[in-house]
């Protein structure tokens, strides 16, 4: 492909769009420590693999090919006095993953300020994608022990169960996505781990991130928590944050034998933890509250079949090892908001955004 041709494309508005993004999450996370600045900033490195992420170059030796191979270009958009060797951009490929967490946010709001997408109602959901490689029993894995014959195995993947994928060996994302009605489904936070990854942690981790304009957050019986219903419809002095957590419950204590013995006084802050609880309760199983949680089947279920389709993640992840995986899963995240956001400025609002891919 010719310079010409390359500046012509989509993919030189995108980056356009993107840039000012990933400085800004820069600036977001400086970096730690004394020493010398590196040669090359983390925001054009992030760049460089959203580039090749969007182009679908699996591996990252075809990643950099690609990139090098338009180097030119890719220098003038973003400003680079020098091309990164190879080794740099594996290196720099594997510590990516912690600005693309920033930009997906940062990103996230500026598309919610463009018109794109509806924050009143948010969905969160845990996918599971596996692993390259043969399958390393469970049992083995506990004892660090690959069986002889059995070779290219993934030692960072771990094993994972969901409901529709069943137990799966590999790695997984969790993202949460507009599920307003009247927009398109447009992811806001997102974060990459191993399979078992729990979703009491990752979920618990993006709270504090939600968008000031959401008012009902929905998740799966797996994100049935106290803490994450207490944190999300009230504030620290218990006052009601006017926000609802609908999740259906996720059956407690079923296997424990009932005791004879006397129970002791239930302290009053489990009592209040059980009182907004069933309140929570009999809000879901209420006729409005299926009427929103049915939300979550029209959204953030329907959008992992989409992200995986778009790049190639059906079957199974693009690299061996959390960090890469990580920073691919990310950078394809980030990419997906980004095809939405140039969607948008085309006149095409909606989330058909695959004839992009096809153009660039």
């Amino acid at each position: 492909m010719s310079r010409r041709a390359m500046e012509g494309t989509s993919l030189a508005a995108m980056v356009r769009m993107a840039l000012p993004i990933c400085r800004a999450a820069e600036r977001q996370r400086p970096r730690p420590g004394p020493g010398r600045l590196p040669d090359y900033d983390d925001a054009s490195i992030a760049m460089l693999i959203a580039i090749a992420v969007l182009k679908k170059r699996t591996s990252k030796s075809a990643q950099y090919r690609f990139l090098t191979q338009h180097r030119r270009s890719l220098m003038r958009w973003l400003n680079l006095k020098r091309w990164p060797t190879r080794s740099t951009y594996f290196r720099r490929y594997r510590r990516a993953r912690e600005l693309y967490a920033v930009c997906i946010e940062l990103q996230g709001r500026q598309a919610l300020a463009e018109g794109i997408g509806n924050a009143e109602t948010v969905a969160v959901d845990k996918s599971l994608v596996s692993a390259r490689g043969p399958r390393w029993h469970r049992a083995d894995r506990k004892r660090g022990r690959v069986p002889r014959g059995l070779r290219g195995v993934d030692r960072d993947s771990d094993w994972g169960f969901s409901r529709h994928d069943g137990w799966v060996q590999g790695y997984s994302y969790e993202v949460l996505v507009t599920a307003g009605p009247g927009g398109v489904v447009l992811p806001l936070l997102a974060s990459a781990d191993t399979a078992a990854a729990s979703e009491q942690r990752t979920f618990g981790e993006k709270i504090d991130r939600l968008p000031t304009a959401t008012h009902i957050v929905l998740a799966d019986s797996g994100y049935d928590s106290n803490e994450h219903g207490n944190r999300i419809e009230y504030d620290e002095r218990g006052r009601r944050t006017g926000r609802r957590f609908l999740c259906p419950a996720n059956p407690r204590n079923t296997g424990r034998r009932r005791s004879r013995r006397p129970r002791a006084p239930v302290a009053a802050g489990r009592r209040r933890d059980h009182r907004r609880r069933q309140q929570r309760i009999a809000h879901y199983e209420s006729r409005s509250g299926q009427r929103q949680y049915a939300r979550r089947g029209q959204t953030v279920e329907p959008f992992h079949e989409w992200f995986k389709d778009l790049f190639g993640l059906t079957d199974r992840v693009w690299h061996r090892g959390l960090d890469n995986n990580r920073t691919q899963l990310l950078a394809a995240i980030f990419g997906y908001q980004l095809l939405l956001r140039y969607n948008h400025r085309r006149g095409r609002h909606n989330g058909q955004i695959r004839w992009i891919l096809d153009t660039m």
